[in-house]
């Protein structure tokens, strides 16, 4: 059995431990996150990867990672220097267990927040290239230039952990969507690999 803190030493660059750091890294520089707003998960049979709250994204370390059980959500391995659990974590687990995803990312990008502010109750679009990128319910076919990519808007919450049932309703009404806005604040998205979640 191994101690704890090995499940985020790889010297893989795909181990979930080594990509997190990346990514987030990324999206800081996309300016999809600032400071230590947002998040990523990737999981894979038994365990989910997260990133830390409280660390400026593109400073986070493999050491920094929390790793948890996916079927009770139990804390295995915590990083040391008092950081805390990321209160996406419940997020994350809507789209592990609603959609089966393998990854999920929360970021406050500016154009997420704009649609939030122009679109009602859903954002739709079409006739657009890059939704060719984008996978039915982040998981399976691609749309195509003439589909019409919906996202649904729920409202935000002040905390959280509070946006997991407005979330889940989401998903549950909208089989199809990649991902859910959450008006004022930012998207979660999710996928099947880190990389599909990316487009």
């Amino acid at each position: 059995m191994c101690s704890a803190d090995e499940l985020v030493k790889s010297t893989d660059p795909l181990h979930p431990a080594n990509l997190i750091p990346e990514l987030c890294e990324n999206m800081y520089r996309q300016g999809w996150v600032t400071g230590t707003g947002g998040g990523i998960s990737i999981r894979d049979e038994l365990k989910a990867y997260i990133a830390p709250s409280g660390v400026q994204k593109e400073r986070i370390k493999p050491e920094d990672m929390f790793v948890l059980t996916i079927k009770d959500r139990k804390i295995i391995r915590a990083p040391g220097r008092g950081l805390k659990e990321s209160a996406c974590t419940p997020l994350f687990f809507n789209a592990f267990n609603i959609r089966g995803a393998l990854s999920c990312i929360h970021t406050h990008s500016q154009n997420c927040v704009m649609a939030t502010l122009l679109w009602g109750k859903e954002f739709r679009i079409s006739h657009q290239e890059m939704i060719k990128g984008v996978r039915k319910a982040g998981m399976t076919d691609a749309l195509t230039y003439l589909d019409t990519l919906v996202l649904p808007i729920i409202e935000n919450t002040p905390n959280e952990e509070d946006l997991m049932e407005g979330m889940a309703e989401a998903m549950r009404k909208y089989p199809d969507a990649p991902g859910v806005l959450v008006r004022r604040h930012g998207i979660y998205v999710w996928g099947k690999y880190e990389c599909k979640f990316k487009t």
